[in-house]
C-alpha cells in the first residue's frame, strides 16, 4: 500500500512539471535568435539598452511558449484550473494554457490500470484467519470527477477494495470462500464499483489470485479429504461384493435342477486351479463325494500334460 501511494505522488509531481520537448524547441529557438539579433544590433552600434530590451522581450516570449505548451498523450486527459478554478479539461494532443494563471495540477490516465491488493490475517464467519491476494481492473470514465471529488483517485480505490474485501471475507464461510471464488469475485466488483463510482472511476473486474489458510487447518483438511475417500471407497467395494452376491445368487437357480451342470462347473474349477505351474489344490473329502469327483486322476493328467506341453 505505501509503494502504490508514494508512486502516485511521485507520479503527480512528474505531471506538475510536464514541459514537453516541443515547447523546449521553441524556447531554444526564441533564445538563439534573441542572441544572433543581439549580435546583429551590437555590430549596428545600437546602444545597449536598446539590446538589452530586446534581448529580454525575446526571452520573455521564449519563457511563455516554455510554459503555455502543453503535450497530452492519447491516454491522457489534463484538468485546467483558472486561478484555482475549473475551467475545463484538454487533450489529447497538443493545446495551451495561460502561465501563472492557469495550472495543470491532474493529468488523468484513461487506461486500464491494474492494482494488486490483499487482506492478511482476516478472520472469516467461521473465525479462521486467512491471507487473500487479488488484483483490480479499473479505468478512469470521468476525469472531472476523480480530479476534484477525490484528494488521490489511486490511492483510494486501493483502500475501498482492501475494505470491501474484508468486509466480504467477514461475512463468508471458509468452505464458500474455498469453493466460491467467481462468485467473491463478482461479489467485490459490485461492491467496489459502487463505492468508486462518485469518483469517476469503474471497476472492470476483480479476480482472486490466492488464498492461503494456517497450515494446521490444511493438514486436518487434506485427512478430512482422505478419509473421505476411503469411506467413499468403503461404500463402493460394499456395493459391488452385493452386486456379486446377487450375481452368485441368480447363477445359482441355473444349478438347482442341473447336477450335471453342476459337476462340469466344479470339474472346470478344479482343472483352472491344477494347470498352472507349481499350482497345489486342497479340495475337501466331504466336496469330492459330493461332486463325484470319481475321474480325480485323470483331471491331474490333464493338468500335468499341458504343464510339459508349456514347457
Amino acid at each position: 500500500m505505501k509503494t502504490n501511494f508514494l508512486k502516485s505522488v511521485i507520479q503527480t509531481k512528474k505531471d506538475d512539471q510536464h514541459i514537453p520537448p516541443i515547447a523546449g524547441f521553441v524556447f531554444a529557438i526564441f533564445l538563439a535568435g534573441a542572441i544572433k539579433i543581439a549580435i546583429l544590433l551590437d555590430m549596428m552600434n545600437v546602444s545597449a539598452l536598446v539590446i538589452g530590451g530586446v534581448v529580454l522581450a525575446l526571452t520573455g516570449i521564449a519563457t511563455y511558449f516554455l510554459f503555455a505548451i502543453k503535450v497530452a498523450s492519447q491516454w491522457q486527459k489534463v484538468v485546467v484550473l483558472r486561478l484555482g478554478k475549473f475551467t475545463g479539461l484538454k487533450g489529447p494532443g497538443l493545446f495551451w494554457i495561460v502561465p501563472i494563471v492557469d495550472t495543470t495540477p491532474s493529468w488523468i490516465d484513461h487506461r486500464v490500470m491494474v492494482t494488486p491488493f490483499a487482506a492478511q490475517k482476516t478472520l472469516t464467519k467461521d473465525t479462521v484467519p486467512v491471507d487473500v491476494d487479488a488484483v483490480l481492473f479499473w479505468v478512469v470514465w470521468d476525469a472531472e470527477k476523480a480530479a476534484l471529488e477525490v484528494e488521490d483517485y489511486r490511492a483510494a480505490v486501493d483502500w475501498a477494495a482492501q475494505t470491501a474485501l474484508r468486509d466480504i471475507i467477514g461475512k463468508k464461510m471458509l468452505a464458500d470462500i474455498l469453493v466460491g471464488r467467481s462468485a467473491i469475485d463478482k461479489e467485490l466488483q459490485a461492491v467496489i464499483d459502487e463505492r468508486t463510482t462518485p469518483w469517476g472511476v469503474t471497476v472492470q473486474s476483480v479476480e482472486i489470485r490466492d488464498i492461503v489458510i494456517p497450515q494446521d487447518l490444511e493438514d486436518a483438511m487434506s485427512r478430512q479429504a482422505q478419509a473421505e475417500r476411503e469411506r467413499q471407497a468403503r461404500v463402493i467395494l460394499g456395493e459391488s461384493e452385493k452386486q456379486i452376491a446377487a450375481s452368485f445368487a441368480e447363477a445359482s437357480q441355473a444349478y438347482i435342477d442341473n447336477p450335471t451342470a453342476l459337476h462340469l462347473r466344479a470339474m472346470n474349477m478344479l482343472f483352472e486351479g491344477l494347470k498352472e505351474k507349481g499350482a497345489l489344490v486342497i479340495v475337501p473329502s466331504s466336496a469330492v463325494d459330493t461332486m463325484n469327483l470319481g475321474g480325480m486322476s485323470g483331471i491331474v493328467s490333464m493338468a500335468q500334460n499341458h504343464v510339459t506341453k508349456e514347457k
